[in-house]
């Protein structure tokens, strides 16, 4: 308890401390101007809607993976030397394994804290991965990636490659059978690409599958390379996002010089403090409840035991998922060589696919013409082709992704093997296509249904009889600020082709031409004001 007497050395130490605190901040402002930085970022906008909180999770669940990955380090031998394991876990005790594979069982039975921080590394990459994915669906459904955020999509599209690949090689680091067969795949991939395919699989394993330092070299890229990368990716993806502004959806006040939130100080950087805390405890208690992959029941990697039920983690599922899907016997012989179309034809279908998400944004702008900077996001009814385009992609990795676990499905419900395969090959062509065109239609009903109400408003559910007889139902209007988002979207006009000096039109004009009228083609146009007092007055 402080006394009366200590009060004058209480306040003298606090002011003490508020010179040198003072000092020391005047000091780095003098030779950084940090202050100016500061007060700038603290005044950035940040919207108050649920689904931005989408990248949030992506970056607290990085940071997640950066203090587990950290604790992980210090215990983990990325080695693949055979020892003899003399650990806790009996039935394994005095099995050859490597020592990759024999740190990872002390790590998950010997170790006090192990397996807890394995399973939240575990759970945090999962999360990290699906809150990327979902953030970029967002970004795409509301046209987000639009200028002059283009390049901000790409490296956020990076960012999710990079994601996957932290997990592929943090996957494949325990040296276990699940994760050895994983390997195995990659290795038949690289293999089947024709005269060098041999040689990049040498280079990459350092001798004959599975080589004597494959481990290692992933060590190295899952704890050096990548995430250096990610974080410098990250960086500038923040920074970009600072430097363009944030979107926002519609609503009164918002346009595309004023953004409506709250600033990140201080009331924005206690709420992301807040919600770190949120999101780190929740995956504190989904590793204590549900397990990881369990390496011990699996055992050391061995090549002769592949079974049903070997999968990658999911988000690399539609690339074995593309494997499976391709029929059998396509492969031709070529000047004495096989050439696996098998495998050549899935390594190219994916790399475009994804090229066409990565590279999206710049397509559209130069389907539409549309050169203008967006900042308000849209509603993805609004845009029916676009999101149609989307819901049609998503189909096609999901037909991928569910045949990643076709034996499963086989086994799991009692069907053939073969059923699953065929029934996966003939969706993976037609469901896009379904999906395509009943989103769609779902798009332009919800528009006409928009425009509806905001003519003439909601239903109410009260009956009312007129004077002739007549009953009807009362239709109650909508506020100002409900109307807004249901009338506020522009109407775009397919491009018009123009003839050069020479009065010559191109094939690129003609392209271009065809392809803004196939993207603008169905479209329901927007209430005007003039037709909202018309049926004010009306009612």
């Amino acid at each position: 308890m402080t006394t009366t007497e200590d009060r004058p050395a209480v306040t003298a130490q606090k002011s003490r401390g508020a010179r040198f605190t003072g000092w020391a901040g005047n000091y780095l402002d003098e030779r950084t101007s940090i202050s100016g930085l500061t007060k700038e970022v603290g005044r950035k906008i940040f919207p108050d809607h649920w689904s931005f909180m989408l990248g949030e999770v992506a970056l607290y669940s990085f940071i997640v993976i950066l203090l587990s990955g950290t604790f992980l380090t210090f215990f983990f031998q990325a080695s693949m030397v055979e020892v003899v394991y003399q650990g806790s876990y009996v039935p394994l005790k005095g099995i050859e394994m490597s020592a990759a594979m024999a740190s990872t069982l002390d790590l998950s039975f010997d170790i006090r804290g192990g397996l807890l921080m394995r399973q939240v590394h575990h759970w945090a990459a999962l999360l990290f991965v699906a809150s990327i994915g979902l953030h970029m669906l967002r970004i795409y459904f509301t046209g987000a990636y639009r200028k002059p955020r283009e390049i901000n999509w790409l490296i956020g599209f990076v960012l999710f490659i990079l994601a996957m690949a932290e997990g592929f090689t943090g996957y494949s680091l325990p040296d276990d059978l699940l994760s050895g067969n994983g390997l195995r795949i990659i290795d038949g991939m690289v293999k089947g690409i024709p005269v060098i395919g041999t040689w990049i699989s040498y280079l990459l394993f350092g001798g004959e599958f599975p080589g004597t330092d494959i481990v290692g070299r992933l060590y190295v890229l899952h704890i050096l390379i990548l995430p250096a990368i990610l974080v410098a990716a990250i960086g500038v993806h923040m920074l970009l996002l600072i430097i363009n502004k944030h979107t926002q959806f519609a609503g009164p006040g918002r346009t595309n010089d004023n953004v409506v939130g709250v600033p990140i100080m201080p009331v924005f950087a206690a709420k992301a403090g807040g919600f770190f805390f949120i999101i780190f405890g929740v995956i504190m208690l989904i590793a204590s409840l549900f397990q990881i992959n369990p390496v011990w029941t699996y055992g050391p990697y061995d090549p002769s035991p592949v079974s049903a039920g070997t999968q990658p983690d999911w988000y690399i599922g539609f690339a074995d998922g593309a494997l499976r899907l391709m029929p059998p016997g396509l492969e031709l012989e070529i000047f004495g060589a096989t050439l696996s179309l098998n495998i050549m034809i899935p390594l190219l279908i994916l790399p475009i696919f994804l090229a066409l998400v990565a590279f999206y944004p710049f397509i559209e702008a130069w389907i539409t013409g549309d050169k203008r900077e967006h900042h308000i996001a849209d509603r993805p009814r609004n845009a029916p082709t676009r999101t149609a385009i989307g819901a049609a992609g998503v189909t096609f990795y999901a037909v991928l992704w569910a045949a990643a676990s076709s034996d499963l499905l086989a086994t799991h419900f009692r069907l053939s093997i073969e059923g699953v395969i065929h029934s996966c090959q003939v969706l993976l062509i037609i469901g896009p296509i379904i999906a395509y065109f009943v989103t769609k239609r779902i798009c332009l009903g919800l528009q006409k249904k928009d425009r509806e109400i905001a003519l003439h408003g909601f239903e109410s559910g009260r009956i009312v009889r007129l004077p002739g007889g007549e009953y009807i139902e009362v239709h109650e209007q909508l506020d100002e600020y409900e109307r807004w988002k249901l009338v506020s979207f522009e109407e775009y006009q397919p491009l018009t082709v123009l003839p050069d000096a020479q009065g010559r039109i191109s094939l690129n004009q003609r392209v271009r031409s065809a392809a803004s009228n196939w993207f603008f083609e169905d479209r329901i146009s927007p209430v005007t004001s003039k037709q909202i007092e018309s049926s004010r007055d009306d009612h």
